[in-house]
């Protein structure tokens, strides 16, 4: 007996292989891990020998038990050649397991999914509805572009078949080839149309799906499109005065799924044009009214209502009944539809104020839910809401959840609390009163920059300074552990303590204080364990300028600040020394250089809207500490080997003695200039302006530089946005271009000629998102024939929901009339995350210098 006849002889002898429910139970009654990895190997090396001795006879099984084992995550890619012989199999159960297997194991990144194109083709032909719809299925699973190439044309075939199984998987294949090849678009467009005129439901909604894609694609099927709008009205209207028909009723509403498609394709068509939204007002009250609220898909339905309302043209009446629906959606019990609801009355907020305040007090009582994203999204509409006219009863109710807030909410609610009321106070008595009680509320989460805000509105109510003054010594009294409280109170104390002993005040009974006693309680803060090194700072601040203003206490004073002369901390040691040195050797001089502070001046002051006192918001949410840092990096990149540093105007803090060392190189400024053509001849006049940096923002000032060694910094003047945009040079008008576009931020540049090589550009940064955009900070380079000089910026903060702007003045010299280019880098923090990005602007006008 030959070998090959004992080999047959053997396999005919082999047991059958184990049918799939029974390796299922097996791997069920695995008790271990271990003992699953087992039962899966030994199947695996059963199946990959079939694979190997080519048994036709059980394929299709050992290929369904290799996609079971690869659902429980263990690799099966050995199985992928068989799945294409399957599919080469004129039996149908063969091609299931076969066009399953390819969609599992197959994806356009794989060589093999090539072989079976042919296949596909083939079964695109045939005569059978059911493996015309596996071809269909999987070619919607797994198709590249080059198979949508191949295969479009009969999947244009197939959409134009009378059998309504096979033209709505045909019309999702189209929908995946759009999206891999956008280019054949064109060759769908006659054939889609007709399905929407199928009476079959499922046709419809595939067309729907196919259409709403092109569109979203291209704006001119959009325009092509939009001459279907009374058709999709009809089909609408038809299943909203439908009876019930058990087909395609879910829960009591006429098949919500096409009703869902066809509002997100009529809200695609009727954006920007009013024939079509006025085409569809109507269906869309009849919608918003009929349909049914108590079940799920009734508020699905809603809801895209809601969405199609607010995006197109709709009468006011129509906006205000959307708005209506949101209101009742905050009041369900689902979670999930109170946040949905609440995410879009933010989203509208800016367009419809006054019919969202109808829902104001619903809108607080979201602050209480126990859910956390739905707190989230209540604190920000919250503050979207305040106006002049309910800043009152709004901030009284935050500061009510900041109270009992979780440490997450505290930083935020504090932060936008104190910009809020900068903003729309009523009075400065109310103002102080607020911020104190913010101070106490959010403890330490207070940040620092709304600390020094605080400082600086306190400087500026003169009227009310024995006030505060009073309400802040008994506030630290109380608890000392708050270092925001501790901050402002110590250099509270320090400025205005004569007229805390001196307890002049009229609004209130005075509250006798003594020298000894606000000595004792500065001494208690800065030796308190609790205590930051910054509040130690301010609070040796404050004693020091109190030796001018108590007149029994300087020896005390003098024993206080001695020991901190030998300090580990160079500031606390600096201002020790230095106020010794002042008391031994030039007493006669201590009065006049600790006298108090005059009123600070804001600068870069810009008007917000709703701003009752005409104050100025100077609303910066969190700087992060990298922020002097990077204008430290900033001097760094502006210096070129062999050639002096240009003035930056930078304003650095003098807190923190920090000085500039030069770059060792270049390389920043090489990166943000190299694809700028920097080759030509160098002109007579001064050649290179290599980066003109923005002058920092001006920080608030201080308290601990009164004693400060450094000579003091002359201010900058500031440039006008206005300045010298007024006497224009006659010559053509300079269109607006967009100069940079992404997610987050949209900068704008507009152009005012003021010589005929001159010419400034008014930059124009707004934020489209729900999220405020800080430490936003633009620089910009040019080639060596140009002059650049950026003015100093509006601000720092770019307001959510394009409600307000960051604006900054850029002037250009151009002697030689080129064509302008600028490399840019830009900064900007969204929630903590600091983003950088640079890039070039070459879309300038041509008659920008013409």
């Amino acid at each position: 007996m030959s070998v090959l006849q004992a080999l047959e002889e053997k396999l005919s002898k082999m047991p059958a292989p184990m049918r799939l429910k029974d390796l299922i139970r097996n791997i069920r009654a695995a008790r271990t891990a271990a003992d699953e990895r087992a039962v899966i190997q030994k199947e695996l090396a059963i199946i990959r020998n079939s694979f190997r001795e080519e048994d036709n006879t059980y394929r299709c099984r050992n290929v369904a038990k290799l996609l079971y084992i690869n659902m429980l995550g263990y690799p099966a890619h050995f199985g992928q050649l068989e799945c294409l012989k399957l599919i080469a199999s004129p039996r149908f159960t063969d091609k299931r397991i076969g066009y399953l297997g390819a969609t599992l194991l197959l994806d356009e990144r794989h060589d093999v999914h090539l072989l079976i194109t042919n296949s596909m083709k083939n079964d695109m032909e045939h005569n059978t509805q059911y493996i015309v719809g596996l071809s269909l299925s999987c070619f919607g699973s797994i198709c590249s572009p080059e198979m949508s190439r191949d295969l479009a044309g009969e999947v244009e075939k197939l959409l134009k078949s009378s059998n309504a199984y096979v033209k709505k998987k045909a019309a999702l294949c189209g929908v995946r080839i759009i999206r891999k090849v956008p280019e054949l678009m064109e060759m769908f467009i006659p054939a889609v149309r007709s399905l929407l005129n199928d009476k079959n439901h499922g046709v419809q909604l595939t067309a729907v799906v196919l259409i709403t894609e092109m569109c979203s694609r291209s704006p001119e099927t959009l325009l092509h499109f939009r001459k279907i709008v009374p058709n999709l009205v009809r089909i609408l209207k038809n299943l909203i005065m439908s009876g019930y028909s058990p087909e395609h009723d879910v829960s009591g509403v006429s098949d919500p799924f096409l009703q869902v498609k066809i509002l997100r394709l009529l809200r695609l068509l009727g954006k920007s044009d009013m024939d079509c939204s006025e085409a569809m007002n109507d269906i869309l009250a009849q919608v918003a009214t009929n349909t049914e609220t108590s079940k799920n898909v009734g508020n699905a339905i809603l809801y895209e209502t809601v969405l199609c309302i607010m995006d197109i043209k709709s009468e006011s009446g129509l906006r205000v009944l959307a708005i209506n629906i949101l209101g009742r959606f905050l009041l369900n019990n689902d979670k999930n539809i109170r946040y949905v609801a609440l995410n879009t009355l933010l989203r509208v907020v800016q367009s419809d104020m006054n019919a969202v305040q109808r829902h104001r007090s619903t809108i607080v009582d979201c602050l209480k839910d126990p859910d956390v994203s739905i707190k989230r999204r209540a604190v920000e509409l919250c503050f979207a809401l305040i106006n002049g006219n309910n800043v009152r009863s709004m901030v009284k109710e935050l500061i009510f959840f900041l109270d009992k807030a979780d440490p997450e909410f505290k930083a935020y609610t504090s932060s936008n609390i104190i910009s809020t009321c900068e903003r729309h106070a009523p009075n400065k008595r109310w103002h102080i009163d607020t911020m104190m009680r913010v101070l106490t509320g959010a403890g330490n989460y207070v940040p620092e920059d709304s600390v020094a805000s605080l400082i600086q509105n306190i400087s500026e109510s003169s009227s009310l300074h024995g006030y505060i003054v009073q309400q802040l010594y008994k506030g630290l009294k109380e608890d000392i552990s708050q270092q925001p409280l501790a901050q402002v109170a110590s250099w509270c104390m320090g400025e205005y303590g004569d007229l805390l002993v001196g307890g002049a005040i009229e609004e209130e009974e005075p509250v006798q204080v003594s020298e000894d006693e606000a000595l004792d309680l500065l001494e208690s803060v800065i030796q308190s364990t609790s205590a930051s090194q910054v509040t130690k700072e301010y609070v040796l601040q404050a004693i020091l300028k109190i030796s001018a203003r108590f007149t029994h206490s300087a020896e005390r004073i003098k024993k206080m600040a001695a020991p901190y002369t030998q300090s580990l901390d160079t500031e606390l040691q600096q201002r020790s020394v230095e106020f010794t040195a002042l008391v031994t050797s030039h007493d006669n001089m201590r009065p006049g250089l600790l006298e108090r502070m005059p009123p600070m001046e804001r600068k870069d002051e810009k008007q917000v809207n709703g701003d009752m006192n005409g104050e100025s918001e100077d609303r910066k949410p969190m700087k992060p500490p990298s922020v002097q840092h990077e204008s430290k990096g900033l001097l760094e990149l502006l210096e070129t080997p062999g050639a002096p540093m240009p003035n930056a105007g930078l304003s650095l803090s003098p807190t923190h003695n920090q000085k500039t060392e030069p770059s060792s190189s270049g390389g920043e400024l090489l990166d943000l200039l190299d694809t700028l053509d920097l080759s030509g001849p160098a002109p007579a006049v001064p050649g290179f302006q290599p980066l003109a940096p923005m002058p920092s923002q001006p920080a608030p000032v201080n308290i601990m530089d009164a004693l400060g060694t450094l000579e003091p910094m002359v201010a900058q003047p500031q440039a006008d946005l206005l300045g010298g945009l007024v006497n224009n040079i006659s010559g053509p008008s300079i269109p607006s271009v967009i100069a940079v576009e992404n997610p987050t931020l949209k900068i704008e540049f507009a152009f005012e000629r003021e010589s005929p090589d001159k010419v400034a550009i008014l930059l124009r940064a707004t934020n489209p998102t729900l999220n405020p955009v800080t430490s936003f900070l633009f620089q910009a380079a040019v080639p060596k024939t140009f002059q650049l000089e950026l003015m100093t910026p509006s601000g720092d903060l770019v307001p959510p929901n394009n409600s307000g702007a960051v604006t900054q003045t850029i002037k250009v010299t151009n002697p030689s009339r080129q064509a302008m280019r600028m490399r840019y880098k830009l900064a900007y923090t969204v929630l903590g995350n600091t983003s950088q990005e640079q890039g070039e602007v070459n879309n300038f006008p041509p008659a920008m210098f013409s």
